[in-house]
């Protein structure tokens, strides 16, 4: 069951991101010819207007393919009024740009339905306490409701890292409840060496507590949910760009590429989460899908839109030789990123 919904929620993903390209280009007049979901042997296929929308055998992408354009030959060209070829190069970047932008418009909706559904947050009640730590030394217990730190309110558990890691203070004043009593207990926060998500080498401050598990769902009016849906397309959206930095880099280990085996097999994971999970993983995975697009590698929508940057500002086309060779070198390098993360997806599978 959780294979099929993998399946679904790529096949939403994919033709999400193909019907913006659809959209952008019906709306300036390009003709679109054939609208896939998956690639290779069309399993299904039907013609709507005059265009052939197909679903293919192999699910692990899509293609919206128009007049005057062919990712493999990119040297064909149209002069007809209907073609893509014909539009000017601002046009194609709008084209280009609509099916990354239906991702995170995606994203976003599903943010919002999680804010109006209930956003699960877990409340500051301390479960485990670290043995030899700091709140164990102040005389924290498990149970505690942490109220307050420094006079600043706590209403949900993420805070307290915060409001830890922001404080210039050595000493913490922390207001707890405890048996229905309300207490005052100074903590001195201890530094350790971490890594962040990145696997990067940090320091941060600690008291040494986790939290009880106990979750409320925290529900947003119109405007707050609006904001929450933004902030977090946004947030996300700049710590994958973020990610992809580090990975170029070689300060993220390729290790960490993940290929569809990965991303079937969390999404399935997700699905028996329950409902909110799938919403949320399904949100991540769409901005992923929208980062990546964007990214200037020949054959992916970032390569194009350079291109038509190019045209704009020299005011000619990129050498067909140029479009070619850039192009059949994209082509590498997502064939190399596939494999790598197919390859890593291997070894996870094998322990």
């Amino acid at each position: 069951m959780g294979i099929f919904i993998s399946i679904l929620v790529l096949s939403l993903l994919i033709f999400i991101h193909e019907l913006g390209h659809f959209t952008a280009a019906r709306f300036f007049g390009v003709h679109v010819e054939v609208f896939s979901i998956g690639f290779g042997k069309k399993l299904y296929s039907k013609m709507i207007g005059r265009t052939q929308w197909s679903i293919s055998a192999i699910p692990l992408g899509g293609y919206v393919k128009m007049k005057g354009q062919d990712d493999t030959d990119p040297t064909l060209q149209s002069n007809d009024n209907d073609s893509y070829t014909s539009k000017k190069p601002w046009q194609r970047i709008i084209i280009l740009f609509a099916g990354p932008f239906a991702n995170f418009l995606l994203a976003f909706i599903l943010y919002l339905a999680i804010a109006f559904t209930g956003v699960p947050k877990l409340l500051p009640s301390i479960g485990e306490i670290t043995l030899d730590s700091p709140a164990m030394s102040a005389g924290l217990k498990t149970k505690d409701i942490i109220l307050s730190i420094d006079n600043q309110p706590v209403y949900y558990w993420e805070e307290i890292g915060q409001i830890i890691q922001s404080s210039i203070k050595d000493d913490l004043s922390l207001q707890i409840k405890r048996d229905n009593q309300i207490q005052t207990i100074v903590i001195k926060p201890k530094m350790i060496s971490d890594k962040n998500i990145f696997g990067e080498p940090i320091s941060r401050k600690v008291i040494g507590i986790a939290p009880l598990g106990t979750i409320e769902n925290q529900y947003l009016g119109t405007f707050d949910a609006l904001k929450y849906a933004y902030d977090q397309t946004i947030d996300t959206s700049l710590l994958l760009i973020k990610g992809v930095q580090k990975l170029i880099s070689g300060a993220v280990d390729s290790s960490q590429v993940g290929g569809i085996i990965t991303i079937v097999d969390i999404t399935s994971q997700a699905s028996n989460a329950g409902l909110i999970a799938l919403l949320f993983f399904t949100a991540l995975i769409s901005i992923n899908l929208g980062v990546l697009n964007l990214l200037p590698i020949p054959a992916l929508d970032g390569g194009h839109i350079m291109f038509n940057f190019y045209e704009m500002i020299r005011r000619k086309a990129p050498s067909e030789a140029m479009l070619y060779q850039l192009t059949l070198g994209g082509w590498m390098v997502l064939l190399g990123l596939m494999f790598l993360g197919l390859y890593n997806d291997i070894n996870r599978l094998l322990g």
